[in-house]
């Protein structure tokens, strides 16, 4: 058997196993039940408390462990927006590129065998728009993000423009869920769910696909011919 395939075999198992026996821990009554311990070694130990996170949301990202939004919130509630931001942004990214090669070079026949039909949809857009694709998948996700990874390994796209993409393209909505997570955080009693900033918080992260949907078919629009007859 191709060693490739064994592999790859490997690591959809392995990315099976994970999600099955550590997803339950990714959920958001877990991360508040663990804020204040994580509050108090984070201040005794920042610096190695936010290598710790960053390597973990690569590892959950890049293996496709469901709880990523839940890790996104924790991560500035404890860290604070800008540092978060900072950690998120390149982490997501690392990750994503991570599970895009190991589509490309090791999962290529599963990806195939088990989204073969949705693949269809990204080449056509991928040949149709290039990068723009991509960026309006990050921006406005048709489809969940692990798969986009994934999906993505299978198309012509260089590495390189596939991160510079996805960074760009992520960083808009990371941007709003962390904000969401720093006023989470502030919340105290039940009477602080209703507290304005909580409450546009939520707001935001509600009407900001529905915005750039909108944006970006403004973009795509073809622009009025002001030339002169």
């Amino acid at each position: 058997m191709n060693k490739k395939l064994i592999l790859g075999l490997f690591l959809a198992g392995l990315i099976i196993f994970l999600a099955i026996n550590f997803g339950q821990y990714f959920t958001l009554e877990n991360a508040k039940a663990q804020q204040i311990a994580l509050d108090d070694y984070i201040h005794a130990n920042f610096a190695l408390a936010a290598l710790i996170y960053f390597i973990t949301y690569i590892a959950i990202t890049a293996f496709s462990i469901p709880g990523a939004a839940v890790v996104t919130l924790l991560g500035a509630a404890l860290f604070g927006f800008w540092t978060s931001l900072l950690l998120v942004s390149f982490a997501s990214t690392i990750g994503a590129t991570l599970a895009f090669l190991s589509s490309r070079f090791l999962l290529k026949e599963w990806v195939q065998t088990k989204f073969g039909e949705k693949l269809q949809a990204i080449n056509q857009g991928v040949e149709r728009d290039g990068a723009f694709y991509l960026f309006s998948l990050r921006l406005i996700p048709v489809f969940p993000f692990f798969l986009i990874n994934l999906l993505m390994g299978l198309t012509p796209i260089s590495v390189s423009r596939y991160y510079f993409v996805s960074q760009l393209g992520m960083l808009p909505g990371t941007a709003v869920y962390l904000n969401a997570g720093t006023q989470l955080a502030q919340i105290e009693t039940l009477s602080g769910i209703v507290s304005p900033s909580v409450l546009a918080s939520f707001a935001l992260l509600g009407l900001f696909p529905i915005i750039v949907k909108w944006l970006m078919s403004k973009l795509r629009s073809p622009q009025p011919d002001n030339g002169h007859s």
